[in-house]
């Protein structure tokens, strides 16, 4: 690829961010579905304070909806899949046709589920199209920077989706070890205090301290520093 312009790196450390945004998001969304099916109606706001998103929705038919498929909630999965599929356009050359057909098929399953009577069963699709394209992706992507900046984004953004959802923490440490060589080989500049910070909540086992976990999201946010 050679040089990398910073605004393909912006496009690529996004598709990355935003590809593993509708991944796990999807998978929380189901479990706070089944708590809202089972006891509580309204478990809803929970995960949207977990999330770090204003609860605008007027009940638990409105959130399913509109989280779902509202194209104009910037924080509906629908809105963060087509940010994917559009980064994915301007990456074409570089992630392949290939690549990019499996984030379209998830685009076409996700319009198509909108209209169905169970729409949670009809988005289950989309998650392996997404294991299909970091597939594909990690296969046809040569550029090694390239191919680094995307998991770089991918991993941040798992990381704070973890830290936020209370995932296990061996799946965040997991999750951490995965980010630091790809951040190291990506070519952007960020913060190694903060890093070994991250490292340290981790391996002290502090994330079970009540706001230890929403404080290593926002401290998150401040390792990219360009």
């Amino acid at each position: 690829m050679g040089i990398i312009s910073l605004e393909k790196r912006d496009s690529l450390y996004w598709l990355g961010r935003y590809t593993e945004r509708v991944y796990t998001t999807l998978k929380a969304f189901y479990d706070y579905y089944d708590q809202m099916i089972d006891r509580e109606a309204d478990a809803y706001k929970n995960l949207c304070q977990r999330l770090d998103i204003p609860n605008i929705y007027e009940s638990e038919e409105d959130f399913i909806h509109r989280f779902l498929f509202d194209s104009n909630d910037p924080n509906s999965i629908f809105t963060s899949l087509n940010r994917a599929y559009d980064n994915g356009i301007l990456l074409r050359n570089e992630i392949t046709s290939d690549s990019l057909a499996y984030l379209q098929m998830a685009l076409d399953i996700y319009g198509a589920s909108s209209h169905s009577d169970v729409p949670t069963m009809a988005l289950l699709p989309v998650q392996d199209y997404l294991l299909a394209f970091w597939a594909c992706m990690n296969d046809n992507v040569w550029d090694q920077r390239a191919r680094s900046i995307i998991k770089c984004g991918r991993y941040v953004e798992r990381l704070d989706l973890y830290f936020r959802l209370s995932f296990p923490t061996k799946d965040i440490e997991r999750t951490l070890c995965k980010m630091t060589p790809r951040l190291k080989q990506c070519g952007m500049a960020y913060d190694q205090e903060v890093l070994d910070i991250l490292y340290a909540r981790v391996r002290e086992k502090l994330l079970h301290t009540p706001g230890w976990r929403r404080e290593c999201a926002r401290l998150l946010m401040s390792l990219i520093t360009e």
